[in-house]
């Protein structure tokens, strides 16, 4: 009996891993501070503070903004997502059946780094909360929010998101202002959209289902900016596969190491909505 898997089945069945993680395995990567490739265990993110501009006299010395520096850091952790697969199983052969294996794992370790994000997300503090009032979402909550991200100056640079629990997605579509041609205009329809995530406000609004919900069934959506959260990866998405013959199995193991912080509690506000039901 063979005891290795063959060579070629392991190079197709890690790359099909690292593209279904690029492609559907996390949702939030991609809306905030990324450092890859780290050496060691934790990561460093600068957070700069606000310049203020001053005039200066007739060949005076130009002044100085005396930026404040500091360094936020972002600590790595290891995930692991493994399987088994039987020697005489067809899953080594078929290839829709492997595509499906290699999506489990790759998805797994996607949840875990939106959970990394999220939980960073949700220690904002209750300063750049807005309470749940007992309802769900709303456009006043919607625009409670917004003003709070304008007195803080955050950027309205097409890189704020938002993140909101299907219950919450399904509010919005009630709403006029988000979902009707009369305000966003035809392009910018959530209905006509291929995913379900659409730009409204000068911010990309993404439904999620891994959000925090407390006992009281109040779930926590977020509004940030992408500078105001660090993910961090020491090393991305890779897959090992070994023979146990104790088993008459392969064990496929996806793993990767990565951190969040976050950086900039200013550039979050966490939005409380109400879930318990009618």
């Amino acid at each position: 009996m063979a005891t290795t898997i063959d060579q070629a089945f392991v190079k197709q069945f890690e790359r099909e891993v690292h593209e279904a993680f690029q492609r559907q395995g996390s949702k939030l990567r991609n809306t905030v501070r990324v450092i890859n490739n780290v050496n060691g265990s934790e990561a460093v993110f600068q957070k700069v503070g606000k310049g203020t501009a001053s005039t200066k006299s007739t060949h005076g010395m130009v002044p100085v903004m005396n930026l404040d520096h500091s360094a936020v850091t972002a600590t790595l952790q290891d995930f692991y997502a493994g399987d088994w697969v039987d020697k005489l199983d067809e899953l080594k052969i078929n290839i829709d059946e492997r595509q499906i294996i290699a999506n489990a794992g790759a998805y797994a370790l996607g949840r875990k780094a939106d959970e990394l994000i999220i939980t960073e997300l949700a220690t904002v503090g209750s300063g750049q909360e807005i309470a749940d009032g007992n309802v769900g979402m709303t456009l006043d909550k919607v625009l409670e929010a917004l003003t709070m991200l304008g007195d803080a100056d955050v950027p309205d640079d097409g890189e704020r998101y938002a993140v909101v629990g299907w219950k919450q997605w399904s509010e919005l579509l009630k709403i006029d202002e988000f979902s009707s041609s009369d305000f966003v205009g035809p392009d910018e329809l959530p209905f006509r959209a291929t995913m379900q995530a659409k730009r409204w406000l000068g911010t990309l609004w993404i439904p999620h289902s891994g959000l925090p919900v407390d006992s009281s069934d109040i779930r926590s959506c977020f509004w940030y900016h992408k500078s105001a959260i660090g993910h961090a990866a020491g090393a991305d998405v890779a897959t090992d596969i070994t023979w146990h013959g104790d088993r008459a199995a392969h064990f496929v193991n996806n793993m990767m190491s990565q951190g969040s912080k976050l950086i900039d509690a200013a550039g979050v506000v966490e939005i409380k909505c109400d879930e318990t039901p009618d």
